[in-house]
């Protein structure tokens, strides 16, 4: 048995589907095991180009079995949408999609209280969510008293019972913040949501149970994180993160199986950094180079299409998230898109204001604001990488910047990618 996390460790977007899908090759099964449809994976297999949000990446090969695991929130309508979508592509999901009973429900309420919240809250103080209601369902979850799981939509006089209370007390708080407001119809939610649950009902079960199942038999599994660990509740930017605990930090109360079980703790990072929304981010450049790396890397969302914000190498961030996640070793993707740039740049640590060196993440928001990189510079390569299939034919700067990617975060590098197929990925010597 060899089990493996996948998590990245910057805000996000660090092509972590790729990487999954080409270690599908060694597992047998994948979990999801936090986040939403907030999450957006691409995989590009020969010609075909499937995207992902909540369905788990190791989808696209037919003999892998799929685990949406309880620490994920599911929007019903998104996630049926998203199968029916992928088996026009030719995906079958009949006897191997696991969706937890324990995993927690998104309703058209949580839509509404997302909006409401992001609309209410000024320009600069935005948490840039996706808007699909993932947060307030997490929090509905956290406060015990609304929350709904998978398994309670097969209850049709319970879920009705529950859904008038919670409806009415949405719409109470509802029509005294908004206006107009048109109130919610708790039986017609409970109608929509009976017919999802039918549809979805030969894949729920209890995964917490089938998974001790896999590992007693010794089937190697996969655990994809989703959004990136420095978006962590705990250990990320705070307020300017996601709902959950995307490091890898939230397998085991995500998936009902312990760390100790997990042998292979992989980080997954960019050649540079992005992030998408609000919140610090020292090494941003808000200028032409900024620009030349987002086209180049085509560095707009998945899920949303919002142009990511673009600067270099953060070591100091990746060095606090890899220890956070238990990174083992790491894989730095897109490598392709810093060809042809004549140096390169690494923050190695940051100035505060009164001159003196930080070479930690701090959990301080204002503080993380404050700060300025400090960079080395690294001569850059000339050369089109996008073809290369060895890692002893990689120009030598590049091979000179992943090893200072590796020195700098203290993981070493075991693989590179250099494009979106699954054949522009070259493992690293060890």
């Amino acid at each position: 048995m060899s089990n493996t996390c996948v998590v990245g460790l910057q805000w996000g977007d660090e092509a972590k589907g790729k990487i999954v899908d080409l270690l599908c090759d060694v597992h047998d099964v994948v979990v999801r095991y936090q986040g939403g449809a907030n999450a957006g994976h691409t995989v590009m297999v020969g010609e075909n180009t499937y995207k992902l949000s909540l369905v788990p990446t190791g989808a696209v090969r037919p003999d892998v079995d799929c685990v949406i695991g309880n620490g994920v929130v599911i929007h019903p309508p998104m996630l049926l949408a998203e199968m029916d979508r992928l088996q026009t592509q030719g995906l079958n999901f009949q006897g191997r999609m696991h969706i937890s009973d324990r995993a927690h429900v998104i309703f058209p309420y949580h839509l509404e209280e997302e909006r409401w919240s992001e609309e209410s809250t000024t320009e600069g103080e935005r948490l840039g969510t996706t808007r699909r209601g993932i947060g307030p369902c997490y929090k509905d979850k956290v406060g015990r008293v609304h929350g709904i799981r998978i398994g309670e939509l097969f209850r049709p006089d319970h879920l009705r019972q529950r859904l008038r209370r919670i409806v009415e007390f949405k719409n109470q708080i509802f029509s005294a913040t908004l206006n107009p407001f048109t109130p919610l119809d708790a039986d017609a939610i409970a109608d929509d949501y009976l017919g999802y649950a039918e549809r979805l009902r030969p894949f729920v079960t209890d995964t917490t149970a089938w998974l001790a199942s896999a590992v007693k038999a010794n089937r190697n599994i996969l655990f994809e994180g989703a959004q990136g660990s420095l978006l962590d509740i705990d250990y990320g930017t705070f307020p300017f993160v996601t709902s959950s605990n995307s490091s890898a930090a939230g397998l085991g109360t995500g998936s009902g199986v312990h760390a100790r079980q997990v042998q292979n703790w992989v980080g997954i990072v960019k050649a540079y950094t992005t992030r998408v929304g609000g919140g610090p981010f020292p090494t941003e450049l808000d200028n032409e180079i900024g620009q030349r790396i987002r086209d180049r890397g085509r560095e707009y969302g998945t899920v949303t299409g919002r142009p990511r914000r673009c600067g270099w190498f953060d070591a100091v961030a990746v060095r606090h998230s890899a220890w956070v996640s238990g990174a083992t070793e790491l894989s730095v993707m897109l490598l392709d898109v810093l060809s042809g740039f004549d140096e390169i740049k690494v923050a190695v640590a940051y100035e505060r204001p009164d001159g003196s060196r930080l070479e930690w993440f701090p959990g301080c928001l204002e503080e993380l604001g404050q700060v300025k990189p400090i960079y080395e510079t690294f001569p850059g390569w000339a050369e089109d990488v996008t073809g290369v299939k060895d890692w002893s034919d990689f120009p030598e700067n590049f091979k000179k910047y992943v090893q200072v990617l590796a020195d700098q975060v203290g993981v070493p590098v075991r693989r590179v990618s250099v494009g979106p197929e699954r054949t522009q990925t070259v493992a690293v010597p060890v």
